[in-house]
């Protein structure tokens, strides 16, 4: 299962490997920001609070936009952050520089 919080929604849905967070929120209408869905705009930065061990490594998109410390503390970008097979609980809520 994934959790996504967007600007106003919150979901919790069934998480399917091979799409990322932001994927998810497209397809569940949960209103997470975003522009170019390929990891230049930044604006689907999230923060994962629970299950980042269920992600894919970060990407050279993220590595380029984000700051070491942004990682430590549990950022990524959304277009970027796919999902395992078989994973377990996650939770993401949309945390944009804007």
């Amino acid at each position: 299962m994934i959790e996504l919080k967007g600007r106003t929604k919150v979901a919790t849905v069934e998480a399917e490997a091979g799409l990322s967070i932001l994927d998810h929120a497209i397809k569940h209408n949960i209103d997470f920001s975003y522009t170019c869905a390929r990891g230049t705009c930044a604006r689907c930065r999230c923060i994962v609070t629970e299950g980042g061990e269920f992600l894919e490594g970060i990407t050279d998109e993220e590595w380029d936009r984000l700051e070491p410390e942004e990682f430590e503390e549990g950022y990524r970008l959304g277009c970027q952050a796919i999902i395992k097979d078989g994973a377990g609980h996650i939770s993401a809520t949309n945390k944009t520089y804007f």
